[in-house]
């Protein structure tokens, strides 16, 4: 993960799924931009991605990237938001025998992980079955 300086531009995004989508072609960047890396218009409005979508393709990892291991095993997800655009982020709040792909998910903000040396605890979104 990055660094806590980093991470802290990133918060629009992680924690709001917020970013700039371009009135163009109408991709979505994740963070802030002022030209669209698809067509390279400068008309870009600060937009938000939608709180739902459909799960298309999950896993599950049972080695993690450093930082990570004490969080092993976590799902996952490939999600396609309600709006067309795909995010990758883990799963929550229930086990791999309980999803099927195209079912209904939502955001939620959880804990991702404590920084060794700060201390810090990092939150972001995941995504979990809807009720």
């Amino acid at each position: 993960m990055s660094k806590p300086a980093s991470y802290w531009r990133l918060r629009p995004f992680v924690y709001r799924l917020e970013g700039s989508r371009c009135v163009k072609c109408g991709h979505f960047h994740p963070l802030v931009r002022k030209v669209c890396r698809r067509c390279g218009s400068k008309n870009l409005e600060r937009d938000r991605l939608p709180a739902t979508g459909i799960l298309r393709h999950f896993t599950v990892v049972s080695q993690a990237q450093q930082g990570m291991e004490k969080n092993t095993p976590f799902i996952v997800a490939w999600v396609e938001m309600d709006d067309g655009s795909k995010v990758v982020a883990q799963m929550t709040d229930c086990e791999p025998e309980d999803l099927k792909p195209a079912m209904k998910v939502e955001t939620v903000v959880r804990k991702i992980k404590v920084d060794g040396e700060s201390r810090l605890i990092f939150y972001g979104i995941k995504f979990r079955p809807s009720a």
